[in-house]
């Protein structure tokens, strides 16, 4: 058995919009492909350029797309009537960021697609994201952290822009 320590670096952006309205410019800048559909596009595809206009036409203007979402304040919510939780897990990425991520570290994969976190909280709603280059720093790999530090400014970059900070 090998045990990796991380020391991970978490961003937080705080916003005053509502969690919709914070939904709302996330979704819009994020594509949204048929999932399954686009499985079976990567599938077929037989060289990496048939993947990339794959991926390409699955991503949204953040050059990120939507893989799943989880509503766990629903299951809070089912709980708890007397307070509405409003807490969403999006699972977003771009297949050919983290396929050049994991070709010099395989266990980039386990990170990539990325998590963002949408919560309302009594201060706002916070966008959370946990930074690719910390899950990566252990490996010290530097064409992998390179992706990775261009992977964090995209995302930083489109919570900032979301939350308007």
């Amino acid at each position: 058995m090998q045990t990796v320590s991380l020391q991970m670096e978490r961003v937080s952006f705080i916003s005053t919009k509502s969690f919709e309205e914070i939904l709302e410019k996330l979704s819009a800048a994020i594509g949204h492909p048929d999932i399954h559909a686009f499985h079976n596009a990567i599938s077929a595809a037989k060289t990496m350029f048939e993947i990339e206009t794959v991926v390409n036409n699955a991503i949204g203007s953040s050059e990120l797309m939507e893989f799943a979402r989880f509503d766990a304040g629903e299951i809070v919510n089912k709980e708890n009537n007397q307070h509405r939780y409003k807490l969403l897990r999006l699972i977003v990425g771009n297949p050919v960021i983290m396929k050049d991520m994991a070709k010099t570290v395989p266990d980039a994969a386990a990170y990539a697609p990325i998590t963002i976190l949408v919560s309302e909280r009594a201060d706002g709603v916070h966008l959370v994201y946990d930074t690719m280059a910390s899950l990566l720093a252990p490996y010290k790999n530097e064409s992998a952290t390179k992706v990775a530090n261009a992977l964090d400014v995209k995302v930083k970059t489109l919570l900032r822009t979301v939350a308007e900070c």
